[in-house]
């Protein structure tokens, strides 16, 4: 592509159609990708303009060649980018490394329905709510509707073999419709309240109580109106502490950027009917130099191809790309207003957005300080690139084992980058097929497993490669390289000190580099501890997950009579084997092809 004939002659016969672009570099790796409404003039636009951002130049002087893709709408090649990024991560594209799905309050489809905090698709039976910024958000606005509404959140298997109310009922926190307490219309109602408040509607529910207080008043019903009294109190204290002082029942999200010290934040915060849910920071990565409206432009279009559109949009920065809406309300079928001149109030909340953003700025910039400095010790200590950008694109990973006795063996692949833990990108293996017990088989299943395309897309490989485990270990890791061709340089093992004691550990290397006993007080062993213990907890959870998740179904296995049909039947019907447990012998037997005496059977062999 650096051939000016070569160049020219592609550029002209690329189309006047909409699509995705990738730059790739001369070893193969994705440099960008991006879209276009017509991909002849954008491309061209690369090579053509002289006012590029700095890491854009930096990028179009390391472009070999360019791949595109045309798509049949630019609403089409939106969402090809959005996923070729996620999947790529390539390094001069706008990242946002919190790709983990908001949360939501969830109503379940039930006669007496349950309330919860959900992660996940909403195409599903139920009511949802949200997306909230946070857990916080979500739990917070479940105890509301606890204390106002008496609703339950106990599990569905668990509500249908309560025989006495719980402590939920004691405390005043649930009706107990479980064991009857509560009929089914007026649990409905309390239901119905709850929905109305989390749609902003909670002065129609206040009316709505008090007419039922004072007519159980006139009936001289006065606990059940102390009752009402109450949940009026609790929602006007709600109102008066969380309402954004905006148009009831509209839904607004208000997006502000910062810059600090070359750090960029953009602060998301929420306002769903009325009611400020809270804020959610969040930190670009690959922003030297950009303008705000390029990255406000990045961060809408990853966002909200996600996640919904709210009836309004209050912007710190104006939205250069106008077309982008459009394509989103398109995608959604939705519209959404975009406030161009807020009013006094709408301006009060934008500035208190900003002084949030403000907020996690300092906070991340002294965390950030700590981090770079340790990712800088390690990138001296083994003699790698060190400037700010080879720093923060610095790619670990590191693999450790874990099993019980040899039942259950899980691998665990943790990645460190950007001077952070990313655990959206953590794998876990299912290790089968070997010796229970057999370590240094399970490493290279693992590892193989992990590293077998590397050779036809070197993007997938990381800078370094940490084994947590000794001698056997690290010679297994090298065998795997060499069986790939990959580089060996990259390996460094991890021997536990004596007493697993931090500051004790030796690195090992395979390619002929001495030992290196480093101590406590090395910020490079700090990291590699830290990464290291990370792969390990990781390792740890998903074996006892799997464990637990085997020992339960080979307990059921282990019951005479109770085949895989009877044994799926239980499970669905009691909602999982702690279900199955907690079932009377009545419930057992109510389920098909269960009989009293294999009721009595399997209920005696789980207790």
């Amino acid at each position: 592509m650096q051939d000016p004939s070569k160049l020219k002659s592609f550029l002209a016969e690329l189309p006047h159609l909409p699509g995705v672009y990738r730059h790739i570099s001369a070893d193969g790796e994705v440099l960008y990708v991006g879209k276009a409404r017509d991909l002849k003039k954008r491309v061209s636009s690369y090579f053509q303009k002289t006012n590029l951002s700095p890491r854009i130049a930096h990028m179009v002087a390391r472009v070999d060649h360019t791949d595109v893709t045309v798509t049949r709408s630019e609403a089409e090649a939106l969402i090809l980018e959005n996923n070729l990024i996620k999947s790529l991560h390539p390094k001069y594209n706008i990242l946002f490394r919190d790709d983990k799905s908001y949360p939501y309050l969830m109503f379940t489809a039930h006669d007496f329905p349950r309330m919860a905090y959900y992660r996940g698709s909403t195409n599903k039976p139920g009511k949802f709510f949200g997306p909230f910024p946070n857990s916080y958000a979500v739990r917070d606005s479940i105890q509301i509707l606890q204390k106002v509404f008496r609703l339950r959140t106990c599990e569905d298997s668990v509500y249908s073999n309560r025989s006495r109310p719980c402590l939920q009922y004691q405390i005043n926190r649930c009706t107990a419709p479980c064991v009857g307490l509560i009929s089914k219309e007026d649990y409905a109602e309390d239901i119905q309240h709850a929905v109305q408040f989390l749609e902003g509607q909670a002065s129609d529910v206040i009316k709505q109580i008090e007419t039922k207080m004072l007519k159980a008043s006139d009936e001289l019903a006065f606990e059940q109106a102390a009752v009402f009294r109450d949940q009026m109190q609790s929602l006007a204290t709600v109102m008066h502490s969380q309402s954004m002082e905006l148009t009831a029942q509209v839904d607004v999200d208000i997006i502000v950027i910062e810059f600090a010290e070359g750090k960029c934040c953009i602060n998301l915060a929420m306002v769903r009917g009325g009611r400020h849910l809270g804020d959610k920071a969040v930190f670009p990565t690959q922003v030297n130099g950009d303008q705000a409206e390029d990255i406000l432009s990045a961060f809408i279009a990853a966002h909200y191809l996600e996640n919904q559109l709210p009836d309004q949009l209050l912007l710190s920065h104006p939205l250069v790309d106008n077309s982008l809406l459009s394509l989103l309300m398109e995608q959604q079928q939705r519209k959404v207003k975009l406030i161009q001149r807020p009013n006094e109030k709408q301006k009060i909340w934008l500035e208190l957005a900003q002084q949030n953003a403000s907020l996690a700025l300092a906070r991340i910039l002294s965390d950030t300080s700590s981090k770079e400095s340790r990712t800088l010790a390690l990138a001296e200590l083994l003699d790698l690139p060190q400037d700010p950008d080879a720093l923060n694109q610095l790619w670990i990973e590191c693999f450790d084992i874990s099993h019980s006795s040899g039942e259950a063996t899980q691998a665990s692949c943790v990645v460190y980058q950007h001077h952070d833990m990313q655990s959206s990108r953590y794998r876990r293996f299912n290790i089968n097929g070997i010796t229970p017990g057999d370590d240094y088989a399970a490493m290279r299943q693992a590892l193989e497993r992990r590293y077998a395309k590397v050779g036809e897309h070197q993007e997938l490989m990381p800078d370094l490669v940490l084994i947590d485990g000794g001698k056997g270990q690290i010679d297994v890791a090298r065998q795997v390289f060499e069986e790939y061709g990959l580089d060996m340089s990259k390996i460094i093992g991890v021997t536990k000190g004596e007493g697993r004691k931090v500051g004790l550990e030796t690195l090992n290397f395979v390619d002929g580099r001495k030992q290196l006993t480093l101590g406590i007080g090395s910020a490079a062993l700090m990291l590699i501890a830290h990464i290291r213990d990370e792969a390990h907890r990781f390792a740890v959870t998903g074996m006892r997950a799997k464990r637990a998740k085997q020992r339960n179904v080979s307990r059921l296995e282990q019951i005479e009579g109770v085949g895989a049909k009877r044994r799926q039947k239980l499970l669905a019907r009691f909602g999982g084997f702690n279900g199955v447990v907690n079932a009377s012998i009545e419930d057992l037997k109510s389920v098909d092809g269960i009989s009293q005496q294999l009721a009595e059977k399997i209920y005696e062999s789980l207790r």
